[in-house]
């Protein structure tokens, strides 16, 4: 075995052996330590203080929202039931090959920043800079979205001013996220519990509607797919606008990742909520899609016009002949919208903080890496929510056409962060093979995607962003609705051009004659070392690259065979430890059914 393959496990062996604790194999003396030791964090720095219970939920609950909710109204109206079905189902296959590995870099390096700081690293500083800020802005948006989606679910009960539970929802989220990691984990964890209970129940309900429980008493079956314009309205133009709204309604899986540098214990959670998420929230969408298609109809009045969008849900509950179904379902829905808007506002603040921390070189004002003493990036959170200000122009242009316009937005810039991904995972297989490490030594490997998943999810996306604007061109071209979908190109390539002619990257100290791996056998990073004053951050690149006369430069890729690799890789703390031991004896011990259906439930 070379020293190379040796570091990992010697730096994780004398991890282990200097832990304070020793933990007993007796079961008796595991139960006797469940009182997990707290996670010392220093101030200035994010904590880890999310479990892998709210880890889970916070995945559920970045997904299962407004996108769900009233995003399949518009999809419905613009496309027909058959085209919703098709695209959300291409887009959530392409989201899980995407999610498989996102997991890998993330259970190898759980850093804050995540896919953002895996571009940087792996691909080019340039381009992670330039998709940072574009995601910060997609969170930023995102928040704005979700506020205007309030007023629109509020207008089921009043137009009164709906603009006022907008501003009230948007103090709360603030608030919420300014007391600590912890009081938004668990805020997510129950308002996603609340919205997964619910689809249940219409999955339910909408199969029973279908089958002759509505108020007409009759058999619906796929009737609504033969009424005139359907399964595909709007043609081929219709099909593909759908693509954005299922980009749209399956945006926050990728924020797995971000949650990753304030994640308990990630080498188990991460692989556990990759595998285990995602099929519950494919399964949820594609039977609830197909019941939406099969119980309402593509011109159902006011499903999605310029001043309103009805939720296909709240349609359903009412054909069961409750009104008060109804307005449950409609406050579920608003539940939602709080819940999706909370996520956003948390996902922002940490990107815009592994901007601030970046190195050597921040790429964005020092002043957003500031934090409290409970880790929370305040100044990056109050930069992050004031931009949702945006929600409030929905009272002069209409709710319903501002939706519209910021869901195209959020939807382009979800498919820019899954291509991403694609991209990173591509270059940091390449490295991984390239400098001679060993599969095995990977935390998480999603083996059924070697060698072709990288290339397929870039492949993928790249051909659904072109696509998709089909109808803002054909047959009448349409200024607006071009803009808000292919805004978000532009403005990356003015991010990445910014930063190649006014960042100058340091010189590197090697010759191009004498240039050596980045890790030596005999000067491999030990993931336990305390020698440097700060911490390392995923954001730091170790290029070896050709030493450059001119300050002008076309790009900056990162060379593969000499990143460093060993870097922010993350070895098990006492903590960790304890909770998988503790883990191990429950799902093995007397009542091990009752643990197992608790962990696969929870």
């Amino acid at each position: 075995m070379t020293v190379a393959e040796d570091a990992p496990r010697r730096s994780r062996d004398s991890s282990k052996s200097s832990k304070p604790t020793q933990i007993n194999n007796d079961a008796t003396d595991v139960e006797q330590q469940h009182q997990v030791p707290p996670i010392i964090a220093k101030h200035g720095q994010l904590h880890r203080g999310l479990s892998s219970r709210q880890v889970s939920m916070i995945a559920i609950a970045g997904t299962i929202g407004t996108g769900l909710f009233l995003g399949t109204g518009r999809s419905l109206a613009q496309g027909g039931p058959a085209s919703m079905l098709i695209c959300y189902g291409v887009v959530g296959f392409v989201v899980y090959v995407t999610l498989l590995l996102l997991g890998e870099m993330a259970t190898q390096y759980p850093v804050a920043g995540s896919f953002n700081a895996y571009a940087v690293r792996f691909f080019s500083p340039a381009y992670g800079f330039a998709l940072s800020w574009n995601y910060w802005f997609n969170d930023a948006v995102s928040v704005a979205s979700d506020l205007t989606a309030a007023q629109l679910v509020l207008q089921y009960w009043t137009t009164w001013h709906t603009w006022v539970i907008s501003l009230i929802f948007w103090v709360f989220l603030v608030g919420i996220n300014a007391v600590h990691v912890r009081t938004y984990g668990e805020l997510e964890y129950w308002l996603s519990s609340l919205k997964v209970a619910t689809i249940v129940v219409f999955i339910i309900l909408g199969i029973c509607v279908n089958a002759g429980a509505n108020t007409s008493h009759e058999y619906i079956g796929a009737k609504f797919w033969h009424i005139d314009g359907a399964p595909f309205h709007g043609g081929f133009g219709g099909f593909a606008r759908v693509f954005v709204t299922a980009s749209f309604a399956f945006g926050g899986t990728e924020s797995l990742g971000i949650t990753a540098g304030e994640t308990r214990n990630p080498s188990r959670n991460m692989p556990r909520v990759v595998k285990f998420v995602f099929w519950r929230i494919l399964i949820f969408y594609i039977l609830c899609i197909l019941l939406i298609g099969l119980n309402v109809p593509w011109n159902y009045p006011n499903l999605s016009n310029r001043s309103t969008t009805t939720s296909p849900f709240t349609i359903i509950f009412q054909m069961a002949g409750s009104t008060a179904a109804g307005s449950f379902m409609n406050t579920v829905i608003l539940t939602s919208v709080l819940s999706a808007g909370n996520h956003a506002l948390f996902a922002g603040t940490r990107v815009l903080y592994g901007l601030a921390t970046a190195e050597p070189t921040p790429q964005a004002p020092t002043i957003f890496a500031r934090t409290t003493s409970r880790g929370i990036p305040l100044p990056a959170l109050l930069a992050t929510s004031s931009v949702s200000i945006l929600c409030f122009g929905s009272s002069f242009i209409g709710s319903g056409v501002l939706w519209g316009w910021l869901q195209n937005i959020v939807g382009v810039s979800n498919q820019i962060a899954w291509f991403s991904i694609g991209l990173a995972s591509w270059r940091f297989r390449r490295a991984w093979v390239l400098q001679g490490r060993p599969l095995s030594e990977m935390k998480f490997r999603a083996r059924w995607t070697w060698p072709w998943g990288p290339a397929f999810v870039v492949i993928a996306v790249s051909v659904i962003i072109i696509i998709q604007g089909w109808s803002s061109v054909i047959p009448h071209f349409s200024a607006v609705d071009f803009v808000s979908f292919y805004i978000e190109i532009p403005v990356m390539l003015l991010f990445y051009t910014f930063w190649l002619l006014f960042h100058r990257s340091p010189s590197p100290k090697s010759s191009p004659s004498t240039l050596q791996p980045a890790v030596s056998p005999s000067a491999i990073p030990q993931p336990t070392s305390t020698s440097s004053t700060s911490p390392p951050s995923a954001f730091t690149p170790l290029l070896v690259s050709r030493a450059r006369s001119s300050r002008w430069r076309v790009h900056d890729f990162v060379d593969v065979r000499t990143v460093d690799l060993y870097r922010d890789e993350y070895a098990d703390e006492e903590v960790d430890v304890v909770e998988d031991k503790v883990r191990e004896e429950r799902v093995s011990g007397r009542w091990r059914w009752v643990w197992k259906a608790y962990y696969f439930l929870a």
